[in-house]
């Protein structure tokens, strides 16, 4: 019986069409191509750090808040909105843009309280899957609507921006940013760059607490910047990714949007609440685009509608749920207030901690930059190889751009941490 069936399945092939053979070998080899993505480079420093035994292990690479023991925060006025919604409202789908009530709320902690701009319904604005989210819909939306346009991102920035704005198929360009030298702004290249810049061109700002650099302008020079934008028509996106984390306080961190308000300009804002309410795997966030009038805002925040619903449909609504009842109730409002001030304190604290343990033991560099920057990274300057230096000699982690997660560092580590970059460094 064997060798009968094996005849007959030999008969079978024979008379099998070769397009059907042909076909049958192209649909096994359909992802040959396909080569393994780069690993990403934050999340390669998390899973090195997870793998090493060493009980002196220091990771000051991640981009979330941890507290004074090193653990993950979960904030009490998120405990209390999440005890005031659990099982009072039903888990149906939000609209396309998102809850109302939440993207309300957003837009007065980025546009004022008062705004006249949100008054006259002037700003199109929907909710967005954090802030990854709202710039890649900008993207998107910037594709179809300027299709010739392009955009000029920071050098460094976070390194998300260019995947977002490729896959988005905009054409990307560099402006000057941070000086090495300095570890500070490069306002002059800065300006030069905005300047020569055609007309008319799209930038991507950092709102505060500039990623991985920690440097931001001034108030005056965020204002000589406005200036140009408004003499060179640019477009201005904003990426505010840290407000009330940076400072403590939400309305000094919105000063340099709150500058461009004032002189006039049409803008974009990405907003999150991963890092100001410890909302990251709620993905809460809101994108915005501030237009002429109604009628403009009506039209294009419909646009922004039609770009999400083929991506996601419709965004998460417990996050959104999360946020509006908290910024919807005064005492929560003000509970949140206080602890993201907490949140902002610790970092500032660290950075004096680790900037007065570098300067005793006598280090022949000037660590002043360290307390001059803001938000959640300090970029220290050091090289690739002395970072090398420190996970292999000192099991200490962090992306090899030398850029310090100011979370990871605590009471209990900081001293470690001082004396394993100044023996790095102290032969520079």
């Amino acid at each position: 019986m064997a060798i009968v069936r094996n005849v007959l399945a030999g008969r079978i092939m024979a008379s099998r069409p070769s397009s059907m053979l042909i076909a049958a070998r192209s649909m096994s080899s359909w992802w040959q191509s396909v080569e393994p993505a780069a690993k990403d480079p934050i999340l390669g420093v998390t899973e090195a750090y997870l793998a090493d035994p060493s009980p002196s292990k220091v990771n000051v690479g991640v981009g979330a808040y941890r507290d004074d023991n090193g653990k993950p925060v979960v904030l009490e006025c998120v405990r209390e909105a999440e005890r005031r919604i659990a099982g009072n409202l039903n888990m149906e789908y939000l609209p396309m843009g998102g809850s109302l009530k939440m993207v309300e709320e957003t837009l007065k902690l980025a546009y004022g309280e008062n705004s006249h701009f949100i008054k006259d319904k002037r700003v199109a604005a929907i909710q967005s899957l954090s802030g990854t989210g709202a710039c890649r819909i900008f993207a998107d939306f910037q594709k179809r609507f300027r299709p010739d346009s392009q955009i000029y991102i920071p050098v460094p920035t976070w390194a998300n921006h260019h995947n977002i704005w490729r896959d988005a198929q905009v054409p990307q360009k560099t402006f000057h940013y941070y000086h090495p030298a300095t570890r500070g702004l490069d306002f002059a290249a800065l300006m030069d760059d905005i300047k020569n810049a055609p007309n008319g061109s799209f930038f991507l700002l950092h709102a505060c607490a500039h990623n991985p650099t920690g440097v931001d302008p001034s108030e005056q020079q965020w204002r000589e910047i406005s200036q140009l934008f408004k003499v060179k028509g640019h477009f201005a996106f904003f990426d505010m990714a840290y407000q009330g984390f940076a400072s403590g306080d939400p309305e000094r961190d919105a000063k340099s949007i709150r500058i461009f308000l004032e002189d006039g300009h049409l803008i974009g804002i990405a907003q999150s609440y991963a890092k100001n309410m410890g909302l990251y795997g709620q993905r809460a966030g809101c994108l915005s685009v501030l237009c002429e009038d109604e009628k403009q805002a009506v039209a294009v925040k419909s646009q922004l509608q039609q770009l999400a619903r083929p991506m996601y449909s419709n965004p998460p609504v417990h996050g959104a749920l999360i946020v509006s009842t908290i910024l919807g109730d005064p005492d929560l409002k003000k509970l949140w207030l206080k602890e993201v001030k907490v949140m902002a304190d610790r970092i500032i604290g660290m950075r004096t901690a680790l900037r007065e343990n570098l300067e005793k033991l006598g280090s022949p560099m000037s660590w002043e930059h360290i307390t001059n920057q803001i938000g959640m990274f300090c970029y220290s300057g050091m090289t690739p190889e002395q970072v090398d230096r420190l996970t292999n000699e000192y099991h200490i982690y962090m992306t090899r751009n030398g850029r310090i997660s100011m979370a990871g560092v605590t009471t209990g580590n900081v001293e470690y941490l001082a004396n394993a970059i100044h023996e790095v460094t102290k032969s520079s």
